[in-house]
C-alpha cells in the first residue's frame, strides 16, 4: 500500500535510500525459531499496519528518528517519570520504547470480545462468592482454592454494592501463544497498574512522531478514561460526588503513575492517613476539617486496607473502612477482597465455570494450570514436573524459589529444587504446575537494529453503565530476555506504547467535557490536610537553601574580593563560620579548616542535615508527596537542581567554583520562587506553600539579626547583615551617611516595606492566615491568627533604637510557635495525632 509521504511527515519522501534502510531491516530481522512473531507470521507476510509504520520510519533521514524520539523522551526525564523496583530505596527513569506494539482494528476486535467476556465472568463469579456462594456449595468450586487466598476478604460476604458491581477496573495480561492465539497468562482484578503509564507512553510517541500518529489513524484513549471516571461517580450517592485515589504514598512502586491518573482524572490523591471514619462515613481530612469521601479508588492491597479487621500492622488503610462499606457510607473500587480472583488455583476452573455461568466457551484460553489442591491433578504435577512450570497458587509467598513469578526446576540450584519438591509435598494446595508456553516477540530497536523481543500486553476494561468498555490500547512490557511468562518492570524490561489501528479516520477527543452547562468552578475544593503541609514544608526547605547559599556566596567572596567587609575583619569571618555551623550545614570540628572545605561541605556534605543538598533533597521529597499539584516545570526544575548538587560531590572547590555553584544554585531557586509567585494559583496550596517560606525567612532574618546586629556590631558585620538579606541596595539609597546600627536594625527587622524584613513576612502572613477557612462560624480567632496579632503588635511597637538580641530572639520563638500552631491547626493526621509541643511566647 502507498502511503503519501507528506502525510506521514516524511523528509524528504520515501526514496531509493529510505527503500534501502526498511528492506534491509526486514531482510536482517530473524524471529526466534520456536515463537510467533508480531512482524514477521507463520505466513511470512508482514501485516499491512506493520508495514506502513516501518516505510514511515525508513523515510525519515538518518538520524531523524532518533532525534526525534530522544526529544520528546527527554520529557520523561525532566517530568519525573519514574518508577521503583520493589526492594529499591531510589526511583528509575521510566524505559521507554521507541517502537509500538502495533495491532490492527480487526485483531484488536477479537482481543477486545474475548477481555470483555472474562471481565464478565470473573465479575459473577466475585459476585457468587460474596453473596450466596453457590459456586462452592454446589461443588463447582473447591473452597480451599477461594479461602486459600489472603486476598479473599471474609468481611465483605453480604455487603451490597452500587450496581452490584465488585470491580470497576480489571485488566488481563495477554501473550500470543504458538498457535497463533492469544492466551490470558494472568488477571488483575485487586488494583490494576498500568494505565498511567499507557496515557504517558501515548503521550510521549504521540509527540515524537505527531504526523505518523495520526496518519495512521491510531485510537484515542480518552474516551475509555471519561467513561471510567463517569462509572465512578456514578457510583456515588451523591450528584457531585468527591473522589479519591487511594495510594500507598510515594515509595509504592507506581507511585508517579498513580499521581498522575489523579491529575488527569480530576481526582483527589490521598494516603490512609488522609482519611477517617466518622459515624459509618468516610471523610478527607482538609484544612477546612473533615469533608464526605464519596467514592475511593484504591491503589492499595486488600489486606492493608482496613487494620481493624485485617491486618492490624497496616498503615496504609483507613480504620472502620469495611464497616463504612457495609453501611453504604462509602464506595470502594475494586472492592476489597476481588483480588481473589487472581490466584492461579482458580484459572484451571475457570474454562468450566464460563460454560456454567455464561453458557459459552472462553474466548481467550489461559494458560493450561493444576491445581496441586486436587488428587489427580497433583498426580499429574508430580508426573510431568519436569516439564512444567510450578508457580505458586496463591500468589509467590508459598515459596522463595517462584516469588518472582513460575519457574522450571530445570533452572533452579538443587538445592533449591529440593526445598521446592518438600514444600510442595507437605502442602500441595499451595502450588500449580503450567504449561511452559512460548509467547510471541515483536520488534524492538537494539544497537541500531530491529530485533524480536517477547512482550505482555496489558489490556484493561472499564466497568460502565452500558457494560465493559476496552481501552484501544493498553500497557506493553517488553523483555530483553527470551521468555516473558514471568515479565515485571525490573532490568532489562522495556515498555511501549500499543497502537491500534483503525480502517478510518480517528475522531479526535480529549477529556474535555463535550456538553454544555458545566458547572464553573475556581477552586478545586478543600485542600487536604497533607498536601497542607508537604507544601508549607517545601517552602521551609527551600528557603532553608536558599539561607545557606546566601552564606556560602558571602564566605566565598570574602576570600576572592580584598576590600569585601568579611575580607578586612577576622572577627566578621568567623561568625559567617559559626552560622553555617549553627544552621547545621557544617560540623564544628571543621571550623579549623580550610575555608574551601567549609563551603564545600555546607553545598554538598549529605550527611549535614543542613547542607544546600540535604535541604534540596528534602524538598524534594515533599514535592514527591503531592507531584499532582505542582507543574512539571517547577518540578522539572527541582530534579535538575538536586541532580546537580548531587553530581558535584567531591569535585575539588576553589574560591570561584564555590561562588560560581553558590549563585548557579541561587538563580534555580529564583526560578522556582518565580514559577510559584506566577503559575501558582491563590488558592491555599500556594498560601501554604508562600507561609512555609515566610515563616523560615523571618526566623532566618531574627536569628541573623541576633548574631551580626548586636551592641557589639562592627561596620563588617552590618555589611555582612544587609548582604545576607539582600537588602545593601536598598540601605545605601536610604541612608548616604554610611552603615549605621539603628537603621540596620529597622530594614532588618521593622520595615514593612522591605520584602526581606522580619514585618513583611508577619504581615503577609496575617494576610495568608485570613485567608484560609475556619473551622467555626463563631468570630473567634483561631491560634494561629492569634500569634499573629501578638507579632504583628510586637513589630509595630517595637522601635529600632531600643530592639536587642533578646526582643529578636522572643520574635524568633513567636514564629516558631507560629509554625507549631499552624501544625496543629491544619496538618494533624492519624488516630493517634496530637499537637506539637509548644516553644514560649515574647518574654
Amino acid at each position: 500500500m502507498d502511503v503519501d509521504p507528506q502525510a506521514l511527515d516524511l523528509a524528504p519522501s520515501y526514496d531509493d535510500a529510505a527503500s534501502a534502510r526498511l528492506n534491509g531491516w526486514l531482510a536482517d530481522y530473524r524471529p526466534f525459531v520456536d515463537a510467533p512473531d508480531e512482524l514477521v507470521p507463520p505466513d511470512g507476510i508482514t501485516p499491512e499496519p506493520w508495514l506502513r509504520f516501518l516505510r514511515a520510519v525508513a523515510a525519515y533521514p538518518e538520524g531523524d528518528f532518533s532525534e526525534r524520539f530522544a526529544v520528546a523522551t527527554r520529557h520523561i526525564r525532566d517530568a519525573g517519570v519514574s518508577h521503583r523496583i520493589y526492594g529499591e530505596d531510589s526511583e528509575r527513569i521510566w524505559p521507554l520504547s521507541p517502537m509500538p506494539l502495533i495491532l490492527a482494528e480487526k485483531e484488536w476486535a477479537d482481543i477486545a470480545a474475548g477481555v470483555e467476556q472474562r471481565a464478565t465472568l470473573l465479575e459473577a463469579v466475585l459476585n457468587d462468592l460474596y453473596g450466596e456462594g453457590r459456586l462452592v456449595s454446589d461443588g463447582h468450586l473447591p473452597a480451599a482454592a477461594v479461602t486459600g487466598s489472603d486476598d479473599f476478604v471474609r468481611g465483605m460476604r453480604g455487603v451490597k454494592l452500587p450496581g452490584g458491581q465488585p470491580m470497576h477496573l480489571y485488566a488481563a495480561d495477554l501473550g500470543r501463544g504458538p498457535d497463533g492465539r492469544w492466551w490470558v497468562l494472568g488477571d488483575r482484578t485487586q488494583a490494576p497498574s498500568g494505565a498511567g503509564y499507557a496515557l504517558e507512553n501515548r503521550m510521549v510517541l504521540s509527540r515524537a512522531f505527531p504526523h505518523l500518529y495520526n496518519a495512521m489513524n491510531v485510537e484515542r484513549l480518552a474516551p475509555f478514561f471519561s467513561e471510567f471516571r463517569a462509572a465512578l461517580t456514578a457510583a456515588a450517592s451523591r450528584s457531585d460526588p468527591r473522589i479519591c485515589l487511594l495510594t500507598p504514598g510515594p515509595f509504592s512502586e507506581s507511585y508517579f503513575e498513580q499521581a498522575h491518573l489523579a491529575r488527569y482524572l480530576g481526582f483527589l490523591l490521598v494516603e490512609g492517613d488522609d482519611l477517617v471514619v466518622r459515624d459509618d462515613a468516610v471523610y478527607v481530612r482538609t484544612i477546612a476539617g473533615l469533608k464526605r469521601a464519596d467514592v475511593i479508588w484504591r491503589r492499595v492491597d486488600a489486606d492493608f486496607i482496613d487494620p481493624m479487621e485485617l491486618n492490624s500492622a497496616s498503615r496504609l488503610g483507613v480504620p472502620g473502612l469495611l464497616q463504612a462499606m457495609r453501611a453504604g457510607g462509602a464506595v470502594v473500587s475494586n472492592m476489597p477482597g476481588s483480588g481473589v480472583m487472581e490466584s492461579n488455583a482458580l484459572l484451571s476452573f475457570l474454562p468450566a465455570l464460563s460454560r456454567r455461568l455464561l453458557g459459552q466457551p472462553l474466548k481467550l484460553p489461559n494458560v493450561a494450570t493444576w491445581w496441586c489442591g486436587q488428587a489427580a491433578e497433583r498426580e499429574l504435577v508430580e508426573r510431568r514436573i519436569d516439564a512444567l512450570a510450578i508457580a505458586g497458587a496463591f500468589g509467590g509467598k508459598a515459596h522463595p524459589a517462584i516469588a518472582r513469578g513460575p519457574r522450571l526446576l530445570a533452572d533452579l540450584a538443587p538445592e533449591e529444587q529440593a526445598s521446592l519438591r518438600a514444600a510442595m509435598q507437605e502442602r500441595p494446595v499451595d502450588f500449580v504446575g503450567q504449561e511452559v508456553v512460548r509467547l510471541s516477540t515483536t520488534p524492538t530497536i537494539r544497537d541500531g537494529k530491529l530485533q524480536p523481543s517477547p512482550f505482555i500486553l496489558r489490556v484493561y476494561a472499564a466497568r460502565t453503565a452500558d457494560g465493559w468498555r476496552i481501552m484501544p490500547g493498553g500497557f506493553c512490557r517488553i523483555s530483553d530476555q527470551k521468555d516473558a511468562r514471568a515479565l515485571s518492570m525490573g532490568e532489562g524490561a522495556q515498555a511501549s506504547d500499543v497502537w491500534v489501528i483503525a480502517e478510518k479516520p480517528v475522531e479526535k477527543v480529549s477529556l474535555l467535557a463535550q456538553r454544555d452547562g458545566v458547572k464553573v468552578r475556581r477552586f478545586t475544593g478543600n485542600l487536604p490536610s497533607r498536601a497542607a503541609d508537604n507544601l508549607f514544608w517545601l517552602g521551609r526547605y527551600l528557603e532553608r537553601a536558599e539561607s545557606i547559599l546566601r552564606l556560602v556566596r558571602s564566605l566565598c567572596t570574602s576570600l576572592m574580593d580584598p576590600d569585601a567587609a568579611t575580607h578586612s575583619a577576622g572577627e566578621t569571618l568567623d561568625k559567617l563560620k559559626a552560622l553555617l555551623v549553627d544552621s547545621g550545614a557544617v560540623d564544628k570540628e571543621a571550623l579549623g579548616g580550610r575555608v574551601t572545605a567549609l563551603a564545600q561541605a555546607a553545598l554538598y556534605d549529605k550527611d549535614a542535615y543542613g547542607s544546600v543538598v540535604s535541604q534540596v533533597r528534602a524538598a524534594r521529597r515533599a514535592a514527591a508527596s503531592m507531584r499532582e499539584r505542582l507543574s512539571e516545570d517547577f518540578w522539572k526544575r527541582l530534579l535538575s537542581l538536586e541532580a546537580r548538587l548531587w553530581a558535584q560531590q567531591g569535585t575539588r572547590m576553589t574560591e570561584s567554583a564555590g561562588l560560581e555553584q553558590a549563585e548557579a544554585a541561587l538563580q534555580d531557586l529564583s526560578t522556582l520562587a518565580g514559577l510559584t509567585q506566577e503559575n501558582m494559583n491563590r488558592v491555599a496550596g500556594w498560601r501554604f506553600l508562600d507561609m512555609g517560606r515566610r515563616v523560615e525567612r523571618g526566623v532566618n532574618t531574627s536569628r541573623l539579626m541576633r548574631k551580626l546586629a548586636d551592641e557589639d556590631a562592627t561596620i563588617d558585620d552590618l555589611d555582612l547583615l544587609l548582604d545576607l538579606i539582600d537588602s545593601q541596595i536598598t540601605y545605601r539609597s536610604r541612608y548616604l551617611e554610611g552603615i549605621s546600627l539603628t537603621p540596620v536594625r529597622d530594614l532588618v527587622m521593622l520595615d514593612p516595606y522591605n520584602p526581606r524584613s522580619v514585618a513583611f513576612q508577619v504581615n503577609t502572613l496575617k494576610a495568608q492566615i485570613a485567608a484560609l477557612p475556619k473551622l467555626q462560624d463563631d468570630g473567634m480567632p483561631e491560634e494561629p491568627a492569634r500569634l499573629l496579632a501578638r507579632l504583628a503588635s510586637a513589630v509595630e511597637v517595637q522601635d529600632a533604637a531600643t530592639l536587642d538580641g533578646a526582643q529578636a530572639r522572643s520574635l524568633e520563638h513567636l514564629l516558631l510557635d507560629l509554625s507549631n500552631a499552624i501544625t496543629d491547626r491544619y496538618f494533624l493526621q492519624g488516630a493517634n495525632a496530637t499537637p506539637t509541643k509548644k516553644l514560649g511566647g515574647l518574654a
